[in-house]
């Protein structure tokens, strides 16, 4: 069993099978040297890098076009965030909730996004409902079904995943966004997995407000995502730290923009890294990043087949629904080990395996997740299956 060929790209411990990138994604190598090199001239000449009149806004633009030509927008509708739950946070605190309106997240959602989402509505007086998506599932209907059926007169929100984080499934937006406009409702989009991991368009999809991850699925440095705001509602969201921007219009920019590119002193290496990040994926193998998400997801497709027959267990989502990121329930075991931490532990002292196991949602208990990146080869996924018949036995 061969090794990936691109996995010398990666600073990737050789010692562990690293089947976890969905968790904080990996950068690399080129990309850290470039984030390097924008840290030698931060250190070097720092009001000339930092201030925004003074060239950062400029680099902060060029990063907004290549983000802006992934995901299908408008460059000035993308403000920065250190991550995907900075944006919902953002919305969240923004929303003008009033003491009867409702919010409706999901039993898939991520759970920093989900008490994000608690956080403010509680405060304001408003109520938290949750759609209870079936897991293991058919078809993406049940999807679209469970969460309309939540919907009543007061609810003003729905917070949604594109793939959600505990089950890997890619969730039917479009059908979901129209379901929510049609009575009126607003969509936020938790799209924290999906730019890198699955073509997106946000011009077709038409959320309200959609936040990602630069550094999961794009591979870019820790700590830097986007948070895009349909242009109408842009003047009601503000970022979860004001600063200057807030009473010190930019020149020809929004205030969207000025507040969410100046949150006081910040590392923008983390964003600037971001369109190295995406020029190395175009150009990683022939056909660019579309042919990158396709690799990753032929790959996830055989691991998923491989660790569903070493379980001896049904497919517990449709193909259509799987990316580069996949979740199958965990049977068997130590009793006592409900949320999976001991196998977890195990199969990582035991077998330097990295793969997260958690809980999932209230109809299947225990799940595995496994990432699928071009560093990673189907015999990792085949270690892990032996490893885990070992020890469930």
């Amino acid at each position: 069993m061969s090794a990936s060929p691109y996995r010398h790209h990666w600073q990737l411990d050789p010692g562990i099978v690293f089947l976890n990138h969905g968790s904080f994604g990996a950068a690399p190598t080129v990309v850290l040297e470039a984030q390097r090199r924008f840290q030698d001239e931060l250190e070097a000449r720092p009001i000339q890098f930092l201030a925004p009149e003074r060239g950062l806004e400029a680099k902060l633009d060029e990063v907004r076009e290549s983000v802006a030509k992934v995901i299908g927008a408008d460059a000035q509708d993308i403000g920065w965030v250190r991550n995907a739950t900075d944006g919902v946070n953002a919305v969240m605190r923004s929303f003008p909730f009033e003491s009867n309106d409702e919010v409706l997240i999901t039993d898939h959602g991520y759970n920093a996004c989900s008490n994000a989402v608690r956080f403010s509505a509680e405060r304001a007086g408003a109520t938290v409902r949750v759609a209870a998506v079936p897991f293991p599932l058919e078809d993406s209907q049940q999807v679209v079904d469970a969460i309309v059926a939540e919907f009543s007169e007061r609810t003003r929100l729905l917070v949604v995943d594109h793939i959600t984080s505990p089950t890997g499934l890619v969730l039917p937006l479009e059908e979901i966004i129209r379901a929510a406009h049609e009575r009126g409702i607003l969509v936020m989009v938790d799209g924290a997995h999906a730019p890198g991991q699955i073509p997106v368009n946000l011009e077709i999809l038409q959320a309200d407000y959609y936040t990602a991850n630069h550094h999961k699925w794009l591979c870019a440095t820790k700590a830097s995502g986007f948070l895009w705001v349909r242009r109408e509602l842009q003047e009601s969201v503000r970022p979860t730290v004001i600063s200057h921007g807030a009473n010190k219009p930019r020149p020809g920019r929004s205030r969207f923009l000025a507040e969410f590119d100046w949150v006081g002193t910040w590392d923008a290496t983390t964003v600037l890294s971001v369109k190295p990040a995406i020029e190395f994926l175009e150009g990683l193998m022939p056909g660019g990043l579309t042919a990158l998400m396709e690799a990753n997801r032929n790959l996830a497709l055989q691991a998923r087949a491989c660790l569903l027959e070493s379980q001896g267990i049904e497919s517990p989502a449709p193909v259509d629904m799987i990316a580069a990121l996949s979740s199958i329930p965990v049977v068997g075991g130590s009793s006592g080990d409900e949320d999976g931490d001991l196998l977890k532990q195990r199969l990582y002292t035991e077998h330097r395996i990295e793969v997260p196991i958690f809980s999932g949602p209230s109809s299947c208990p225990r799940l595995m997740r496994t990432s699928s990146q071009a560093y990673n080869d189907i015999g990792q996924y085949i270690l892990l299956s032996e490893a885990l018949a070992s020890l469930l036995s």
